[in-house]
């Protein structure tokens, strides 16, 4: 990256090409659409969200206002409101939802080693769903109740680094412990979620595939007791059981003994009982591990204020997939160059430079850090000072 590139220019060149074009090619992305191609449609679409664009006209008065510029970004088809609302009805959202694999593969690789703030060596994920109401006049396919409509955006971050791992869109009406059935489950991991989730039939799962669980249990919990283990007190911890299934029907989908911790946080006051069928863990780490699970609402709060997903350009179903997907990849994105160039500042100050300064050409680690290059003081060394300060 040279001075002379702009920052979205150098911002662009942390997206691997190759990869984006195997999966436009996976699908057909180009195919009848030679004027506007995929790649022309994301940076649309990652503009708009960099930029806190509102609507289709947004897009187009801004790029358009941006004349000769816009080739040297990479668009090489001629932006336009109409196109871009063909492109994000017509073109397959799995485009961009599996280039958004690509960059969190990358993104995990950056942030494995971040510490977790919990004594644990596995992989920790949290998991958790956010509902984004749409008007249902004009989103008729995402019906919830009678006179209105959502999206549910099923979520499963990596605890280290908060990085989106499993996404799935569904409408507002699917219930949050359906998402089990479609969950990657990896070996060793831990998997942190609340009560919602509860479902023994599908937590069973988690045991048949060697990973764990941690969740709250509910207050109608039917369990026998079979052995205890001492706790410190003085910590929160207020038991720690060895317990089976009671019921006939919940016995009968999990049969294999769970783990029952009691813990009471020293701020609040308030109680909280988990389940988990992890045995070797302590329990204090247990109750910590199910403090991070708060990462999750984080991460659908910084989304929800930074990027453009509570609005949409388009009211089809593949245009809203289309417009999550693209936000997804720009918030990991973010966290790539953020890590990649070292920077201090935090992810919401990052977005809001790169909203200012994409169109000039300034090194991007220059207007991301506000430092000047040495030489640009040093430029004319044998030039007398005019006047001494």
């Amino acid at each position: 990256m040279h001075s002379g590139q702009l920052v979205f220019a150098q911002l662009m060149e942390f997206l691997p090409r190759h990869e984006f074009n195997t999966c436009v090619r996976r699908y057909g992305g180009n195919r009848r659409h030679r004027g506007f191609s995929c790649r022309d449609q994301f940076l649309c679409l990652a503009f708009a969200q960099l930029t806190f664009r509102e609507s289709l006209r947004d897009i187009e008065t801004c790029l358009r206002a941006m004349g000769t510029k816009l080739y040297h970004t990479g668009f090489r088809g001629k932006v336009s409101r109409s196109t871009l609302a063909d492109a994000n009805r017509t073109r397959d959202w799995r485009i961009y939802a599996e280039f958004a694999q690509v960059l969190i593969r990358r993104a995990r690789e950056l942030y494995a080693g971040d510490a977790l703030g919990v004594a644990l060596a596995q992989t920790a994920y949290a998991l958790d769903s956010t509902t984004i109401d749409l008007c249902l006049s004009l989103f008729p396919w995402a019906k919830f109740r009678r006179q209105k409509g959502a999206v549910k955006l099923h979520t499963l971050i990596d605890l280290r680094g908060s990085i989106p791992c499993f996404v799935r869109i569904s409408h507002g009406k699917m219930h949050d412990v359906t998402v089990l059935d479609e969950l990657p489950i990896e070996p060793g991991a831990f998997y942190v979620m609340d009560r919602g989730y509860i479902d023994f039939a599908r937590l069973h799962r988690f045991q048949e595939h060697s990973a764990f669980f941690l969740t709250r249990a509910k207050k109608n919990f039917d369990f026998t007791r079979r052995t205890r283990r001492d706790v410190d007190k003085s910590a929160g911890l207020r038991s720690d059981t060895t317990i089976g299934l009671a019921g006939p029907k919940s016995s009968r989908l999990y049969p294999d003994p769970l783990r029952r911790i009691a813990f009471v946080d020293g701020e609040s006051g308030k109680r909280f009982v988990f389940l988990t069928n992890n045995f070797t863990l302590p329990a204090l780490t247990i109750a910590n591990l199910y403090r991070c699970r708060w990462r999750v609402e984080l991460f659908f709060k910084w989304i929800k204020q930074h990027l453009r997903i509570k609005a949409f350009y388009g009211t089809s179903k593949n245009a809203v997939k289309t417009q999550v997907w693209t936000a997804i990849s720009v918030y990991v994105l973010v966290a790539i160059i953020k890590r990649e160039l070292k920077l201090n500042r935090s992810m919401s100050e990052i977005l809001q430079i790169l909203s200012v300064t994409l169109f000039e050409k300034t090194p991007m680690f220059q207007a991301l850090t506000a430092e000047i290059p040495q030489c640009a003081q040093d430029s004319f060394p044998n030039q007398l000072t005019l006047f001494d300060l």
